[in-house]
């Protein structure tokens, strides 16, 4: 069996190492071709050209890079042509994978596709549903509420769980040992998370920055972890925030010491994504702040259909974590958030229980998502034909 997967994030790409290693299980041979990461690679994947030139977000910023996305798209469309796989995965990142597909899907029009992580038509542009299966024939979605909405637009879909429910916390011992290793035994810690992309840091750095600046807590520490592309950008924006500011490139540090950090941070002030889910899975209240550029910011703030931006409110169906998007995201508002959490403000309890709920509902404790999401691939090829059969 041959299949053509598509990632252009890093979350993305690891939902398709996930994806690969439960394929690989069920599969003993499977062939791999297409675009991805550093996880999908290691998984075996050769990618057509760096997963990276597909991390934009946001239409303000995607427009400079119109030309070389639209060349991109092209490229891969011909090779899915050339590699008549059994089916194209496409992993995210809509704004290109449908495109390759649209192409993809012309050239010939019975292509098996599978869309992983469904778009989140209950927040804004319910049409993309629409939009989506006129290319896509199955979806494997990350929330337990999502799969009625990819039904009612045409296509089938399995709710496979969410790979952060999956992943292990850090113990009491490696807890004990990060904080002791960094000095920073008894003192409160606080987490700092201002994004992955670029343009996340341009924005939000400042106002962070002022916030922390803002906080009166005697003795507070601050862990700032980063992505590898974006370490030198980070140690530039703290280099004179107060707190003593640790920062954890990913690409200097293993994944467990990121857990243990996150274990011990008694709160963290976080960007807007599924860091959030991170954060509940290692019981971290947290406070969630978003700025986007201002023309995206404008447009997409007229088509949100929801009064909450953050997962772990969508998911326990509560509105326990206090969020700043837009014109919200502002300092003197957010500094006295993370104070009251800090304080062990009755906050704090709500949004414990918010999270142990979040978890619960988002798979903690069953098969790994990765296996489930191979065993959905596997059922739809198996038990459906393909579109003009």
């Amino acid at each position: 069996m041959k299949l053509f997967l598509i990632a252009g994030e890093p979350s993305g790409d690891a939902l398709g190492a996930a994806l690969m290693a439960g394929l690989k299980a069920l599969v003993p041979g499977v062939v791999f071709e297409g675009v991805g990461g550093p996880l999908m690679q290691a998984e075996g994947i050769q990618s057509l050209f760096p997963m990276e030139e597909l991390s934009i977000m946001g239409l303000a910023e995607i427009l400079p890079k119109y030309f070389p996305l639209k060349r991109r798209i092209r490229e891969t469309a011909e090779a899915i042509g050339r590699a008549q796989p059994a089916a194209v995965v496409t992993i995210d990142s809509p704004d290109f994978c449908l495109r390759v597909l649209a192409l993809a899907r012309g050239a010939k029009p019975g292509l098996k596709t599978v869309h992983y992580v469904a778009p989140s038509v209950w927040a804004w542009r319910p049409g993309r549903a629409a939009k989506m299966a006129r290319w896509v024939d199955h979806v494997l979605a990350l929330l337990p509420f999502e799969p009625p909405y990819m039904q009612a637009a045409g296509m089938s879909c399995d709710f496979v769980g969410h790979p952060v429910a999956a992943e292990p916390v850090a113990s009491e011992a490696e807890v004990a040992a990060f904080r002791a290793s960094h000095g920073l035994d008894g003192a409160p810690l606080l987490l700092v998370l201002p994004g992955s992309r670029r343009g996340e840091i341009e924005r939000l750095g400042p106002v962070f920055g002022e916030v922390v600046r803002g906080l009166s807590v005697p003795g507070l520490r601050l862990v700032v972890p980063t992505v590898a592309s974006r370490a030198a950008q980070v140690r530039a924006l703290v280099a004179d925030w107060p707190g003593a500011p640790l920062v954890l490139d990913a690409a200097e540090v293993p994944v467990a010491v990121k857990r243990a950090a996150f274990g011990a941070a008694d709160v963290a002030l976080a960007a807007s994504g599924t860091v959030s889910l991170e954060l509940a899975a290692a019981g971290v209240p947290m406070v969630i702040a978003y700025r986007m550029a201002a023309l995206s910011q404008v447009i997409i703030g007229r088509m949100l259909k929801i009064d909450t931006v953050t997962l772990v409110n969508l998911v326990s169906e509560t509105r326990a974590v206090p969020e700043f998007i837009g014109p919200a995201c502002k300092a003197e508002d957010i500094a006295p958030a993370l104070s009251s959490l800090l304080a062990g403000g009755p906050g704090r309890a709500a949004q414990e229980t918010a999270m142990a709920e979040t978890m619960a509902r988002l798979g903690r404790g069953g098969e790994a998502p990765g296996l489930r999401a191979a065993r959905s691939v596997l059922g739809y090829l198996r038990g459906a034909g393909a579109r003009g059969d």
